[in-house]
């Protein structure tokens, strides 16, 4: 597993301690700045009501505790993919960023690129004229009496005053040409300096459009048609416990080699005793099997397997919500329209993990016009589900003890000569309010067989996939 450390500094936490954190441990997420998104709090709610049953006050919303809603303000990147870090005490910054000047005016807002665009035309108009204007004053063609006279050959025709030298600028820098004023073959240093006007209008203008452009074409802007469910969910499938979240895309055109990857950020203590306040753990989301690798076509669940790499292995719904970890979502693929690669990110804190929940269905085949239909409605949309309120590894203990005790049971049974049909149950099974009985008459098997052509005859009238 591969990890990546990020130094920072945090002084310590100001105020009472949180719960389930140590007094002066430093706030790893906070900088209090932007307001609390706070997700769903279903599975904290419910596991507040499993977990305490007998308890007859109140249970108190994890909302309404002052300390918990400024953790959940301590998010690294927020849920748009805004990353929520600022820069400080860089040497040369600002040579650094003139470096890459291309880059530097494509990332700036569009307020101070237009403006900069502006300017740069207004000021090379401006410079220019001026340049004129003296080539015209210093050989006389501003003379009333040099103007006036019909032998006199100045620099440039109509030209008699700064405006019209502006004006002038313009027509040369933007190839215009009214027709009215025009150099002549009277003074080189005109055409020199119309020469590399022109030069400077096409260099202009192409670099203004060019950033114009990339600006407008930003990958960027791409990723805000892709879409993270609000919430993740933790819950059995296969038999293993598994976390899970929902990527989709809202338009036709696709994401060509869409990959998603995660890490969790989360305080680590190595060997020495030293704090990694923010440690990259890495989320295996079937790497080595192809699973992250997507085709984006309808919006797609995302499954993590809690084993023993995961850094969910020993976390109970408890634990869950007492950790201070962030995960972060990253998308990444090449738009099909631009062949431009986007990134889109999005984040989940313990309180938007819910424990014993799983996404709902929203594909729907129209059999009128046979056509797969989404519903995005939905895309957000849980549903508990029964789940057990432990860890992944406390789970995986005690299916081996379980197994390790069938095995015991089985070899006693076979020392006393029993047949297989006693070992093992009846393939048949009836559920009667809730319990599975293995004796039945035979009436009961002739209910149970009628019942199969209403139950196929409902499974084929059901168009949610």
């Amino acid at each position: 597993m591969q990890t990546v450390v990020m130094e920072t500094g945090y002084g310590p936490m100001v105020g009472p301690p949180v719960s389930g954190l140590q007094s002066g441990e430093p706030d790893i997420l906070d900088n209090g700045k932007h307001d609390p998104k706070i997700g769903s709090q279903e599975s904290f709610t419910e596991f507040l009501a499993r977990s305490a049953p007998q308890s007859n006050g109140p249970v108190l919303h994890r909302r309404a505790d002052r300390h918990f809603s400024k953790r959940m303000r301590r998010r690294l990147v927020y849920k748009n993919g805004e990353v929520n870090i600022t820069q400080t005490n860089i040497r040369k910054r600002r040579r650094r960023f003139l470096a890459d000047i291309f880059t530097t005016l494509v990332d700036i807002k569009w307020r101070y690129n237009l403006l900069l665009f502006a300017m740069a035309f207004i000021l090379s108009w401006l410079i220019f004229a001026v340049i004129w204007w003296l080539i015209c004053f210093s050989h006389g063609d501003l003379d009333p009496d040099n103007m006036n006279s019909d032998k006199w050959v100045p620099c440039v025709r109509e030209m008699g005053s700064f405006t019209s030298a502006l004006l002038f600028s313009i027509e040369t820098q933007h190839t215009i040409g009214y027709g009215s004023r025009h150099t002549t073959e009277e003074c080189p240093e005109a055409i020199i300096v119309m020469m590399i006007q022109s030069c400077f209008g096409v260099i202009c203008q192409a670099m203004m459009t060019g950033i114009v452009f990339a600006k407008l074409s930003r990958p960027k802007k791409r990723a805000e048609t892709l879409m993270f469910s609000k919430n993740a969910c933790i819950c059995k499938q296969d038999g293993e416990m598994c976390l899970l979240f929902r990527v989709g895309d809202m338009r036709k055109s696709h994401i060509v080699e869409a990959h998603v990857r995660a890490v969790v950020i989360k305080k680590k203590i190595t060997k020495e005793g030293e704090i990694l306040p923010l440690y990259q753990y890495d989320v295996d989301l079937g790497y080595e099997d192809g699973q992250d690798r997507l085709f984006l076509v309808w919006p797609v669940i995302i499954v993590h397997k809690i084993d023993e790499d995961s850094p969910f292995w020993e976390m109970s719904p408890e634990d869950l919500h007492r950790e201070q970890f962030e995960l972060i979502i990253i998308l990444e693929g090449i738009v099909e329209s631009t062949g431009m690669t986007t990134q889109a990110r999005s984040s989940y804190l313990p309180g938007e993990i819910l424990w014993g929940h799983r996404f709902e269905r929203l594909v729907t085949f129209r059999k009128e016009n046979g056509q797969y239909q989404i519903d995005f409605s939905r895309f957000h949309n849980t549903m508990a589900v029964e789940t057990p309120q432990c860890s992944a590894k406390e789970l995986s203990d005690l299916g081996e003890t379980v197994q390790e005790n069938t095995y015991i049971e089985d070899d006693e049974n076979t020392s006393l000569g029993s047949t297989k049909q006693e070992r093992f149950p009846s393939p048949y099974v009836i559920k009667r309010h809730g319990v599975a009985q293995t004796d039945f008459d035979d009436d009961d098997l002739d209910s149970q067989d009628s019942s199969i052509p209403s139950r196929i005859a409902a499974e084929e009238s059901e168009t949610l996939l």
